[in-house]
């Protein structure tokens, strides 16, 4: 008897009270019942997906962990000057120089319809032309028995220039330019007709790869022109054509400072520049953000995040403007860094989420489903009272 009292007792702690009625199963019941089963379980894996989405958190502090090099990766396509008289230079704050970089840096000949017409060559075998090979091994040869002209610009250090490149630099050390028909000059005569200068307008060029610069301020840029400097001052020899020959437009496949991380976005990729005329210079603004990734399983990796401001102008006697045709980008580094780090989510969390979807939609559904059975009941019983006609 007493253990009836307490099964009795504990009978009165159910919050499910079953209904002695029969239960009627109706077709709006059904479509309930489906719909609900849809949406829960639309809602079960979009948060399946979340949990095992980390969660990232952001940290900005001051950069204290300067590496000893900036890693840029490049790809650029320019499609209307040959590979043969564009270069790629590179420069810094702190006074260093790259004149046509050549390690990890590949060229690739293109058509004028952007199509490749040969597998990609390094710049070093691009900028020893047929021509230059030539001149270097008639040089070998006659230097000891001629003594060529250097049209009034020798010194004491260049008495001779048997060669058209001998000219030039002739004509550099004394901040000379060239005569406008370069065919003038015996030793150039052979290089104005040569292939290279024919099919200067006649071909595209992608230049891709990346190269690793001090890690400070600095600029690189692509140009047409043989690069050097006098005087530290940086210049471009374009000869035999003038700068207003050149047109710079391009398009930047790829632009980026380090390695890829997840939800790290390149903002300059696939941008393209118009030169609406010859002796256009483009010129990319660029401020990096030092950023350091820390995955779940801890490992750290190094890379930046990037902004950019970009400006175009024409650089001709006419327009007033100083400068190079080509593209030039310009860097800055933040002395703030970002902090990215991966924390893995709770199971708790995931688990009360469910139930809270599961609990949710199962009573909105029940709700639904009672107000439309009621309706129904009440429509149907004034019809039968002849209030519907």
């Amino acid at each position: 008897m007493a253990t009836n009292n307490i099964v009795e007792i504990f009978r009165r702690l159910d919050a499910y009270p079953k209904t002695l009625e029969d239960r009627i199963k109706t077709f709006g019941g059904a479509l309930v019942t489906v719909i609900s089963g849809i949406i829960m379980g639309l809602l079960f894996i979009s948060e399946l997906n979340d949990y095992f989405t980390p969660n990232i958190s952001e940290e900005i502090f001051v950069d204290t962990s300067r590496g000893p090099k900036l890693r840029i990766n490049l790809d650029i396509i320019v499609p209307t000057i040959s590979c043969s008289f564009l270069g790629l230079d590179a420069m810094d704050t702190s006074g260093e120089q790259h004149f046509q970089i050549e390690h990890n840096i590949f060229k690739r000949r293109l058509d004028l319809e952007g199509k490749p017409i040969e597998e990609p060559k390094k710049t070093e075998e691009l900028g020893a032309t047929a021509t230059t090979l030539f001149e270097k091994a008639v040089k070998n040869l006659t230097e000891e028995n001629k003594c060529g002209s250097c049209y009034g610009a020798e010194t004491e250090e260049i008495k001779c220039c048997n060669t058209c490149e001998d000219v030039r630099e002739a004509y550099r050390k004394k901040r000379w330019s060239l005569p406008p028909d370069i065919g003038t000059i015996e030793q150039c005569k052979m290089e104005k007709n040569s292939e290279k200068v024919e099919k200067a307008f006649k071909e595209g060029c992608q230049i891709y790869g990346y190269m690793e610069v001090n890690r400070v301020g600095g600029s690189f840029h692509i140009a047409p022109g043989q690069s050097f400097s006098i005087n530290h001052v940086h210049v471009h020899d374009v000869q035999p054509f003038s700068s207003s020959s050149f047109n710079t437009t391009h398009r930047i496949r790829h632009l980026s400072f380090g390695r890829n991380i997840p939800g790290k976005t390149n903002p300059i990729d696939g941008v393209e520049g118009i030169a609406l005329e010859g002796a256009t210079m483009f010129q990319y603004y660029v401020k990096i953000v030092p950023t350091t990734y820390v995955r779940k399983d801890g490992a750290i990796l190094q890379t930046n995040q990037f902004s950019v401001t970009r400006h175009q102008k024409v650089v001709s006697i006419v327009s007033g403007e100083s400068g190079m045709p080509g593209v030039f980008f310009s860097y800055e580094l933040s002395p703030m860094m970002v902090k990215y780090t991966e924390k893995e989510k709770s199971l708790g969390h995931f688990v009360t989420n469910l139930c809270a979807i599961i609990g949710g939609l199962w009573t909105v559904a029940g709700i639904v489903d009672s107000f439309l059975y009621r309706s129904i009941k009440a429509i149907e019983k004034k019809i039968e009272l002849g209030k519907f006609h």
